[in-house]
């Protein structure tokens, strides 16, 4: 039986070497085009040496005509507003998509008007599918458009949105204090990102004012029936890769930390990539590294009666690259962990 034909267009960014390293093991993919826009013609193994043996292909121009002739699944790694250029191309040839910029994760065209800028393909956000596997998978799997969701957004979303949907924490109370290793800024230094001023320091930025903020917002606000806003804080780690979140919510009048855990079991007991590490028991970025997990603890702060959600997740994996070839599983009718089942390192 053939093997269906994957295109990383945007393959030199960070999320994009880790959609081909993982795309390279997957048992139903041809990894059959890689693209990039400065550097076309050259060997990607000259590029990311690690993957010297394991892919051979030299990338080529990102042209939207080579993507349709190569492909039937394009993962589009593009600076947000590059994705909304290609992709209306891609769809009309018959290929299915997904995107890792944030131009279709919205349903909302203001909200992403506000944050980004103008939409040249608005007609598509209906149609677009948010790609969180875990809660939208029946959706997903009929797709051929998904918006990835951003790495802050799953991190703070997929602990959250089970308890706002069953009405046990109060959605007026939300604070998401969340924590990011530097390679979520992408492969480009910038003098904020530079080594100098990155080791040995920690320190919050886009306070008030991150673009995952509305996302966050929106997805809150569909699950709980109501306009929600979070107060969402992130913060830089002189780390490589990991995500961490922590997030403050007040329990409803008449909600306990059983009812906590018994709604997350119900919502994740089945969920190849949920970790539930049970309450009091804190996850740890080390734990997921490379892998596709999302590890989720919590407590009930015995004090104030505040629940405390913890989340940790790899951002470049299940926080982007990972979480959209399991979109793709799910797209395709795939084991939905099909080359993703990466052990973790116990160290």
């Amino acid at each position: 039986m053939a093997k269906l034909r994957a295109a990383v267009v945007g393959a030199t960014g960070y999320a994009g070497a880790e959609l081909v390293r993982i795309l390279s093991g997957h048992p139903d993919v041809d990894l059959t085009l890689i693209t990039s826009r400065k550097q076309a013609g050259q060997d990607y193994d000259t590029i990311y040496p690690a993957l010297k043996k394991f892919i051979l292909l030299a990338c080529a121009d990102s042209d939207a005509a080579v993507v349709a002739e190569n492909a039937d699944v394009a993962f589009l790694a593009l600076p947000h507003k590059a994705s909304m250029g290609m992709a209306p191309g891609l769809l009309d040839a018959g290929l299915r998509v997904v995107d890792l910029s944030a131009d279709f994760r919205f349903k909302n065209q203001a909200a992403y008007e506000a944050h980004y800028q103008p939409h040249t393909c608005a007609h598509l956000l209906e149609t677009a599918v948010y790609g969180l596997c875990e809660r939208f998978a029946s959706r997903i799997a009929k797709a051929d458009l998904i918006g990835n969701p951003g790495c802050y957004p799953t991190s703070v979303l997929l602990p959250l949105l089970p308890l706002v949907e069953a009405g046990l924490v109060d959605p007026t109370t939300l604070v998401a204090d969340c924590k990011s290793g530097v390679s979520g800024a992408g492969r480009e230094a910038t003098a904020t990102t530079h080594f100098c001023h990155v080791n040995e320091s920690f320190k919050p930025y886009k306070v008030g004012g991150h673009r995952h903020t509305p996302e966050i917002d929106e997805n809150l606000s569909l699950a709980a029936g109501r306009s929600v806003k979070i107060t969402f804080v992130p913060h830089l780690i002189p780390m490589t890769r990991g995500m961490q979140s922590t997030i403050y919510a007040n329990l409803s009048a008449s909600a306990d930390e059983p009812q906590v855990r018994q709604c997350l079991e119900a919502a994740y007991g089945e969920a190849p990539f949920i970790r539930l590490l049970g309450t009091g028991r804190a996850p740890d970025t080390l734990n997921v590294r490379g892998t596709n997990f999302c590890d989720i603890g919590w407590a009930v702060d015995p004090g104030s009666g505040r629940l405390i959600l913890m989340s940790a997740i790899d951002n470049l994996v299940k926080g982007a690259a990972g979480q959209a070839v399991q979109n793709m599983n799910l797209m395709f009718g795939f084991e939905e962990s099909a080359g993703l089942d990466t052990v973790p390192y116990p160290l």
